[in-house]
C-alpha cells in the first residue's frame, strides 16, 4: 500500500465543507481513506456512508472529541492522529475537509510519492495553496497567509500534530522540529473561505472553543484589503463544478473599509516581496534543496 488519505470532520454539512469533493478528489490516487468523525448535528454521517457504499477504499472512525481540550485548537490535532494511526500506507496523505486536489495534479503526487518513498531524508511532500476568498473567482495573495504547507507524511516516522495543520517530527522525547520537505509540484485549493457568511459565522460559534476564544463579531467577507484579492482565471477541480456558486468577476472588497495596522504591514510586506523576490509567508517544514 503506498499512499493512504485522511480527514477529520464534524458537522461537515452544517458548516459547508465540500467533504465530499475533498475525498473524491484524491480516491484515484489513494489505496484508503480514513475519516475520523466526530459526533455530528446533520446529515454528514449519512452522506459519508452513502459515498462508502459506492467507493470501498473509504474507512470511517467513530470518535468522540475531548470538550475540555479548549487550547489552541490541539483537539484538532487529536482528530488528526486518530485518523492517521489508522493509515497503513507508505505515505500519509492528509487533506481538510475544505481543501480539494485538480485532476490534472493527481498523476504529479502520485510520482513524488514513488520517487521519494525511499529517500530518507524526505520526510513530507509539500503543496502550493490557492485559498479562495469571496467567490470562486478570486484568491488572496498575502504574507499573511501560508502559500504552501506539506500534506503527505511519511507514515514510518515520528510525528504529531499541534493542531490540524501541520507536523512535528519527534526527533528524540523532549526535541521536535518541522518535517524535511520536497515539492510536489501540485497545488492545493482551499475552499474554507466561499462557504456563505452564514456558515463561516456559525463555524466560529461552533469551534471558537476549541482555541480558547468566545465567538468573534460576525463575519463580513467585504471587508478585506482589496490589495491581497487576486483573479482566478484558471480551471477549478472538476469535483467542484456543482459545489461552487456561479459569481461573475472578482470578489468586490468594501471600497471605505478602513485598512488596519496589519493590512497596512502586509501590503509593505508585499511590495518588499515582489521587489526583491521574497516570501514572508510562514512555513510549516524545512524545505530542502
Amino acid at each position: 500500500m503506498l499512499i493512504s488519505g485522511f480527514t477529520f470532520l464534524r458537522n461537515g454539512a452544517m458548516l459547508g465543507y465540500p467533504f465530499l469533493q475533498s475525498i473524491q478528489s484524491v480516491l484515484p490516487i489513494v489505496d484508503e481513506f480514513i475519516i475520523s468523525l466526530g459526533g455530528c448535528e446533520d446529515d454528514t454521517l449519512a452522506q459519508l456512508e452513502a459515498l462508502a457504499e459506492t467507493e470501498p477504499k473509504i474507512k470511517i472512525i467513530h470518535t468522540t472529541w475531548n470538550e475540555v481540550m479548549t487550547t489552541r485548537g490541539y483537539v484538532y490535532g487529536q482528530q488528526k492522529m486518530i485518523a492517521q494511526f489508522n493509515c497503513s500506507g507508505k505515505w500519509a496523505f492528509y487533506l481538510e475537509a475544505d481543501e480539494v486536489v485538480h485532476e490534472e495534479d493527481l498523476e504529479k503526487i502520485k510520482q513524488a510519492c514513488i520517487k521519494y518513498q525511499d529517500d530518507d531524508n524526505v520526510e513530507a511532500l509539500v503543496f502550493d495553496y490557492l485559498h479562495f476568498y469571496g467567490n470562486k473567482n478570486t484568491y488572496l495573495w498575502s504574507p499573511s497567509w501560508y502559500r504552501s504547507e506539506p500534506r503527505i507524511i511519511k507514515n514510518s516516522i515520528r510525528t504529531y500534530a499541534p493542531d490540524g495543520l501541520y507536523w512535528i517530527v519527534l526527533k528524540s522525547k523532549k526535541v521536535g522540529r518541522y518535517p524535511k520537505a520536497a515539492h510536489t509540484g501540485a497545488k492545493i485549493y482551499h475552499y474554507g473561505w466561499v462557504r456563505t457568511e452564514e456558515q463561516a459565522n456559525l463555524k466560529d460559534e461552533k469551534i471558537s472553543k476549541y482555541w480558547n476564544n468566545s465567538a468573534g463579531d460576525e463575519l463580513d467577507y467585504s471587508k478585506i484589503d482589496a490589495y491581497t484579492l487576486k483573479e482566478f482565471k484558471q480551471s477549478h477541480p472538476q469535483v467542484m463544478n456543482n459545489f461552487l456558486i456561479p459569481a461573475e468577476g472578482i470578489f468586490q472588497a468594501d471600497p471605505n473599509y478602513k485598512l488596519s495596522s496589519k493590512d497596512k504591514k502586509n501590503r509593505f510586506r508585499l511590495k518588499i516581496e515582489a521587489k526583491l523576490n521574497l516570501d514572508f509567508s510562514k512555513r510549516h517544514y524545512i524545505k530542502l534543496k
